[in-house]
């Protein structure tokens, strides 16, 4: 029984430094940050699925605020603590309703309401005296496709870690 605990916290640790890693190069690197930010929330559904719901949400908290701790560049963890790290834990208690059409619903009303919160806390904090040039409704829009393509991809990744990659992990 130990031996299966000690596996769980080596493996949580280790996706831990991994998410830590995927931040930092999300943070310095001039490209690619919306895809390291994506891998580092994926990493979040492993931790879930190998170790349950309670683990996921203590890697969350304490990856968050390790990279808070470690990175010189605390803004840029910002995105990860305030969407990309919970998503995978929002969008499991949401999938557990088994209602598609009200999953979605859920998600698109969690995902603008934290782009509703983002966008305000750019303008007043980042972004003061700016403006878009594009109309912020089709802003909008086109970042609810894309979070919904996000979402689809995110659930393809969690089919193919449990079909083909969990068995490497256990």
């Amino acid at each position: 029984m130990s031996r299966i605990n000690t596996r769980k916290i080596a493996l949580n640790g280790l996706l831990s430094a991994c998410t830590v890693l995927i931040l930092f190069f999300a943070t310095t690197l001039p490209t690619s940050r919306l895809s390291l930010y994506i891998l580092s929330s994926f990493l979040v559904s492993i931790v879930m699925i190998e170790s349950g719901c309670a683990a996921g949400w203590l890697f969350y908290i304490s990856s968050g605020l390790i990279s808070l701790f470690i990175l010189q560049n605390k803004l840029g963890v910002v995105p990860y603590i305030s969407f990309f790290g919970i998503y995978g834990i929002i969008k499991y208690y949401i999938e557990k309703l088994n209602k598609r059409y009200l999953e979605y619903v859920l998600k698109l009303l969690y995902f603008n309401t934290v782009l509703i919160i983002a966008y305000y806390a750019a303008k007043e904090f980042l972004l003061e005296g700016t403006e878009l040039g594009v109309p912020l409704p089709l802003v909008a829009i086109l970042l609810e496709i894309i979070f919904i393509v996000y979402d689809y991809v995110y659930s393809l990744f969690i089919g193919y870690y449990n079909s083909r990659l969990r068995k490497f992990v256990r």
